[in-house]
């Protein structure tokens, strides 16, 4: 139901410019018009998608407000804010703990104007504090917003928060090779040779398939078993919340399930989002007792490859600096907090 509704003044250099209609919606309302706006967007991720956060808001969302905020110029979808209230406290709709990037939508050359409309919106509205987490370095909203918010009065920190390394891929397996150090080339290869050599060992891709329930259990029970800090992480609330989530986006194309079996036994798993020509490294799980193999390390090898042979542009190795991560040759790209008080 839409609750609000009104003309937001965007201001320049001290003269009216033009103005945009902002409405507070709802998941239903904004669905198929999301879906449109995503492709016109620098920040065109699968967790900016209206399912993920849909699904997330229906997984912990209980206990906040949603501000889900439409911005339209001439009866044109602009921009989408997807935000959420708690104690006065306003936030993304989304968390760190799974959405590794959040964010505005907006439509390749109204930042601007949309950000000076967000700024003024948000000084309409009444709150005590703001923390707009997962906003990437490329990201309009890093550049615009915190200059905008302190012209308005507010205090604004912005702190770099975690990094996603990345990988530009090359048009082959063979150039990606020699794009390594010689060092980490040989290992690489030293490792696959020795997987090889250890038994029949297969790469095995499930996606939306009449197994996937049972293919996610067995990713689940690789992903815990792997370090004490992921079962400990694993707990029922994000299990239930990985098997509908992760099920839903398996229906819409999004997720790919890995796994490398050896002599028939899966020893690793992993789940990656294959979104906007990028495979994104989600998370990922192996059986301890085959550690000496590599196995872990190996099954994202395989994943990598298998991104170049689609003609993918990027592999995204998502949050954390792993050493692993630059041994395959990634390049952070930081992730920051913009965090604002009245």
């Amino acid at each position: 139901m839409l609750r609000y509704q009104g003309a937001i003044p965007v201001f320049g250099t001290g003269k009216l410019m033009s103005s945009l209609s902002v409405a507070r919606d709802t998941f239903d309302t904004l669905g198929e018009r999301w879906e449109a706006l995503l492709p016109e967007s620098v920040n065109n991720t699968v967790f900016a998608t209206p399912a993920w956060q849909r699904l997330w808001w229906e997984g912990f969302g209980a206990d906040h407000e949603l501000m889900l905020f439409s911005f339209q110029k001439d009866g044109r979808l602009t921009a989408i804010a997807p935000l959420m209230k708690r104690d006065g406290h306003i936030s993304f709709v989304g968390s760190s703990r799974v959405c590794d990037y959040m964010d505005f939508v907006v439509h390749r050359g109204a930042e601007a104007e949309f950000y000076n409309a967000l700024a003024s919106h948000l000084a309409s509205l009444e709150w005590e504090t703001m923390a707009l987490c997962g906003v990437a370095a490329h990201s309009p909203t890093f550049n615009h917003l915190p200059d905008l918010l302190k012209a308005q009065g507010f205090s604004v920190e912005v702190r770099p928060e975690d990094v996603c390394p990345k990988i530009e891929l090359p048009c082959t397996w063979d150039d990606y090779l020699a794009s390594l150090s010689k060092k980490n080339r040989h290992e690489l290869r030293r490792k696959i040779r020795r997987l090889y050599n250890a038994g029949d060992a297969r790469y095995h891709v499930a996606q939306n398939s009449e197994h996937f329930s049972t293919d996610l259990e067995d990713f689940l029970s690789l992903l815990a078993g792997s370090r004490a800090d992921k079962a400990q992480f694993m707990t029922s609330e994000i299990k239930g919340f990985f098997r509908s989530a992760l099920s839903r986006m398996a229906e819409l194309g999004y997720v790919r399930l890995l796994f490398l079996e050896l002599n028939g036994q899966r020893v690793s798993s992993a789940m990656c989002f294959d979104y906007n020509e990028t495979f994104l490294l989600y998370n990922s799980g192996y059986d301890t007792n085959f550690s000496s193999l590599s196995v872990g390390l190996l099954l994202k090898v395989f994943c990598l490859k298998d991104a170049i042979e689609a003609g993918k542009k990027q592999f995204d190795f998502l949050r954390g600096a792993e050493a692993y991560k630059y041994h395959l040759g990634a390049i952070d790209e930081a992730v920051y907090t913009i965090s604002v008080t009245r």
